[in-house]
């Protein structure tokens, strides 16, 4: 659900000094700590400012979306998987997905937006990202009694600066006391990564040679673990590289970005722009633009 509240956490976007305008964004990003990169690749501080009602479409991306609010609430209209409730989340966790989610947006909101890895959800809560898939989970059932108190911090803390550093810590600690990436199969592992070295360009057939395994038996247990097939986390590690060029500071164009990225054509990129993230291509950036 990448860039479903605060904006992309991969955004270059700073603060902003000047007084925002009726439903616009103010936020600031930075890389966690390097011990927490491989489970939290990226932080996001933002602040949405009161506008008319609207629903936001939620992007399908090889992250999982970690959102901390500090007011407001995360209100999801429909989850990716349409048969899981929608509810309002404090604090919350959505899994792998590859439909587009639905947030409603209209009220005030302050909070952080993290890029959660798959690889995350073992070592910081001790499960699987497959049994979140296509859903949206209210961190208390993850984190316990230690989600309150953290909020509270994360509140309490006169910047974000001083929160960012406090996730760090947090999540030092917490990965720590697990278990790491105790549990994840190393074919399934290496299978994942193999397609991100390739930005999901990498025929399946051919992953699973690499990996020695049949490309069925890959699948089953590629799901299990991370929630998508290995197809599936192509597609959306491919999206996701794309969209970060499109919104490059070169302002590439749709056919530029779609060669770059391994599509057989433009018309092959908006097909996933209508799948994955529920819009156009050019509606999308638009809206990123205005942030």
């Amino acid at each position: 659900m990448a860039a479903s509240v605060g904006g992309s956490v991969g955004s270059s976007v700073g603060h902003v000094q000047r007084a925002p305008a009726p439903g616009s964004w103010r936020m600031c990003v930075r890389r966690p700590a390097a011990p927490v990169r491989p489970y939290v690749s990226g932080y996001a501080g933002y602040r949405t400012e009161a506008s008319p009602r609207s629903v936001h479409q939620g992007v399908a991306s090889p992250h999982l979306t970690f959102v901390l609010c500090l007011d407001g609430k995360v209100e999801m209209v429909a989850n990716p998987d349409r048969s899981k409730p929608p509810g309002a989340f404090v604090a919350m966790v959505a899994g792998l997905h590859q439909e587009p989610a639905e947030i409603a947006h209209g009220d005030p909101q302050t909070g952080l937006q993290l890029r959660l890895t798959w690889r995350g959800t073992r070592a910081l809560f001790g499960v699987p990202a497959g049994e979140l898939a296509g859903d949206v989970v209210d961190l208390e059932a993850l984190l316990g009694r230690r989600t309150e108190p953290l909020l509270a911090r994360l509140a309490a803390a006169p910047g974000w600066a001083e929160r960012f550093a406090l996730l760090d810590t947090e999540f030092a600690a917490l990965t720590a006391r697990g278990s790491g990436d105790e549990g994840v199969l190393p074919e399934v592992g290496y299978a994942w990564d193999r397609l991100e070295e390739t930005g999901g360009n990498l025929r399946i057939s051919e992953l699973a040679g690499e990996v020695g395994w049949s490309r069925r038996h890959l699948g089953e247990k590629f799901r299990v673990e991370t929630g998508l097939s290995p197809k599936t986390a192509a597609r959306v590690i491919r999206f996701e590289r794309a969209c970060d060029r499109l919104r490059g500071p070169r302002h590439p164009s749709l056919a530029a970005v779609a060669a770059d990225a391994g599509y057989v054509d433009q018309a092959h990129l908006s097909r996933d722009f209508r799948d994955l993230a529920g819009t156009t291509a050019t509606a999308w950036l638009a809206e990123r633009q205005a942030h």
